[in-house]
């Protein structure tokens, strides 16, 4: 028989199939995530700097960072929708193009307003790049493999920070006044320009579907698909209406605002909060910053692999959740102590963007074709909503009362409610009972 038979690689290794998959997609989904991420977290950095020049005020950042997702949120759920009719390779690469051009225009922001009107760009420009991709993931791996697989593209959210607190402190360190240029101007141009141009190759990388994938055989392909045919589940949602109003999906987007809400409060002010706890080089803080984000990425991808390993979904998710909460928890405790301030900030940053992969293995268990479309863009617009909402909480806090801790608590308490809500979607519909190695 033919090693490149449909029949050979079903009866054969599938997960020298999956590794090839994987190696050819995840790598560049990651990156591209990574500059999605960097572009939209560096806002916190430039902060350093930004505020003393322009001479805004903390809520006024707190309304900038926020008004970002007002724009992801309006056009979430149409930029998914239009995906499906013109294909996942081809609306990818133009948030990319768009969203790079956009974030390196911020370096032009000289007021309040002009600042508010780039952020909320920024967020019509990146809207469905987070669905998009986890849809487009969905054509590739069967629900048995997803945890694991979401997670090593979610690892952009660490490693943004890992990659991006470094970066942004030399840049603004080093950066600073050359050519006449800011160092917080340098750092929106340096990090907007690579997002567009990934963008271009996106264009050229991706393929739309198995079908159109030249780098796998026909009984690659024919094995995929079976794959995806068989773990189809019987009880999943079909229709755009459904992925936008039935209780199930609503319930999954109430879950989700609130562990973004503790994932926003991280990435807006862990650099802020580091600065409280008595360091004050920029660079210093960048590095610092890296150490919460690179615990995060092991998290992630332990956790993922866990839950794939288990077929357990609901108990790594809401652990995760508690995990975070304790962590922010205990940053406040120690928020004048660099050692255990930080020790507390990488605690919650680990459990916080665990809860994120975590989260995004529910959805596609229940979703499939419009309904997956709808619901999966519907779910991160609500918790996008809590982008809105967690920086301007901790922004006016800060202002009114000269302290943050108030303000994290409260994300602390986010994070307990989402690990309870894990609990009422029933275990039936979410568990993977595979176990393919």
């Amino acid at each position: 028989m033919s090693s490149h038979s449909p029949v050979a690689y079903l009866s054969g290794d599938e997960s020298s199939t999956y590794a090839k998959v994987t190696w050819r997609l995840l790598p560049f989904l990651f990156v591209c995530y990574l500059c999605a991420y960097l572009d939209r977290i560096n806002v916190s950095f430039a902060k350093l700097q930004m505020l003393n020049d322009l001479h805004f005020s903390e809520a006024v950042y707190g309304a900038g960072a926020g008004v970002f997702f007002i724009g992801y949120l309006l056009f979430e759920v149409p930029s998914n929708l239009i995906l499906l009719r013109v294909g996942a390779r081809r609306w990818i690469a133009r948030i990319m193009v768009t969203w790079g051009l956009i974030s390196a225009a911020m370096m032009f922001v000289t007021t309040p307003s002009s600042f508010y009107i780039m952020r909320f760009l920024l967020g019509v420009a990146e809207a469905g790049f987070i669905p998009a991709i986890l849809l487009y993931l969905t054509y590739w791996f069967p629900a048995s493999r997803r945890s694991k697989v979401t997670a090593l593209f979610m690892t952009g959210i660490p490693m943004s920070g890992v990659v991006g607190g470094p970066l942004s402190g030399w840049i603004m360190t080093h950066m600073s006044g050359a050519h006449g240029i800011a160092g917080w101007q340098w750092l929106f141009l340096l990090e907007g320009i690579p997002t567009a141009i990934f963008g271009v190759i996106a264009y050229f990388y991706l393929d739309d579907k198995v079908a159109d994938a030249k780098w796998l055989s026909d009984g690659q392909k024919a094995m995929l698909e079976a794959n995806l045919r068989d773990e189809k589940p019987a009880h999943a949602l079909h229709s755009v209406r459904d992925g936008l109003l039935h209780p199930k999906v609503l319930l999954l987007c109430v879950t989700y605002f609130f562990f973004t809400m503790g994932l926003y409060g991280v990435s807006f002010w862990l650099p802020t909060l580091v600065k409280a706890s008595g360091v004050t080089d920029p660079l210093d803080i960048g590095l610092l910053a890296a150490i919460p984000y690179a615990a995060g990425a092991i998290a992630m991808l332990v956790v993922g692999h866990s839950s794939d390993k288990h077929g357990e979904r609901r108990w790594h998710l809401a652990g995760a959740g508690l995990v975070g909460a304790i962590g922010l928890y205990l940053s406040v405790v120690y928020a004048h102590s660099t050692l255990f301030g930080m020790i507390g900030l990488t605690l919650a940053t680990m459990g916080v963007v665990t809860t994120i992969s975590q989260f995004w293995v529910l959805p596609p268990a229940i979703l499939s074709g419009g309904a997956a479309a709808a619901g999966l863009a519907l779910a991160n617009s609500v918790g996008s909503i809590s982008g809105v909402v967690s920086p301007w909480l901790i922004g006016v806090i800060q202002t009114h009362s000269g302290s943050t801790g108030s303000g994290v608590l409260g994300l602390a308490v986010s994070c307990v409610i989402g690990s309870l809500l894990v609990f009422t979607v029933p275990a039936a519909l979410v568990n993977s009972r595979s176990r393919r190695a």
